[in-house]
């Protein structure tokens, strides 16, 4: 089986978690001095940690959406920045190599919503008469 196709082990789950936690500390306290990063607000969704831990994708989304690409060129510029940052919370042998990338998963989510609450696929699901399903709210508890 290729290494490639091997899930992540629990240490770079464990890590990924780690890491996502101390980026989204560090965006949160806003000490950029980078343009493309003040007064943006950004969500890490997720942090994938290569098996030797030497290299992690950071998965990010503009809050409330927009165009990532800003925010991707603003992150990549305070890579070296992050780095330092990281290695004083987080107990590692060496901080991992950073790379940014927009997450897209919100708007894939989004993009099959809708295509299920089209009238085509509603009519082929029989639930044409069916009123159309309300949007989550977890405000229920």
């Amino acid at each position: 089986m290729p290494r490639g196709n091997k899930p992540p082990s629990q240490r770079q789950l464990r890590v990924g978690e780690e890491l996502r936690h101390a980026i989204a500390n560090i965006i949160e306290r806003g000490e950029f001095r980078d343009p493309g990063l003040q007064d943006r607000a950004i969500t890490v969704t997720e942090v994938r940690v290569s098996p030797d831990l030497h290299n992690a994708t950071v998965f990010v989304v503009p809050l409330g959406g927009g165009d990532p690409t800003p925010i991707l060129a603003g992150l990549k510029r305070a890579k070296a920045f992050l780095r330092h940052e990281i290695s004083r919370s987080v107990q590692l042998r060496a901080v991992p190599d950073l790379w940014f990338q927009a997450d897209t998963t919100f708007d894939e989510a989004s993009r099959i919503d809708d295509i299920l609450r089209s009238p085509v696929v509603r009519r082929d699901l029989g639930l044409d008469d069916a009123p159309p399903a309300a949007p989550d709210n977890d405000d229920d508890g």
